[in-house]
């Protein structure tokens, strides 16, 4: 789980699974289209995502595509977040939001 907390520190590496996410199953090309990155930077963050098993990758032919792993942040979610009931925290994220409000209003 410590690769998965380290993976998902980094904000590239969150562009890249939201991009997958939206279109899963890209070549290290697709992904690379609007990354201000090299080939060589965004193959390094594709590998650490990787390692932490949140990427998969599939041959076809001589392309290689990538394909997200929702497993690991469902694990995450389940161990993190569901201990400490959805509901409640849905409730107290709200009370922020309208705190905040009459502060900025």
């Amino acid at each position: 789980m410590d690769e998965v907390f380290k993976a998902l520190a980094d904000p590239t590496r969150r562009t890249l699974l939201d991009r997958l996410f939206e279109n899963n199953g890209q070549t290290l090309g697709e992904l690379c289209e609007r990354l201000n990155m090299t080939r060589q930077a965004v193959t390094k963050h594709l590998k650490l995502l990787e390692a932490a098993n949140l990427v998969v990758t599939i041959w076809r032919g001589r392309e290689k595509l990538h394909y997200l792993n929702p497993v690991p942040i469902h694990e995450i979610a389940d161990r993190w977040i569901g201990k400490y009931e959805r509901g409640r925290l849905r409730v107290l994220a709200e009370l922020k939001k309208q705190l905040e409000g009459e502060t900025n209003g």
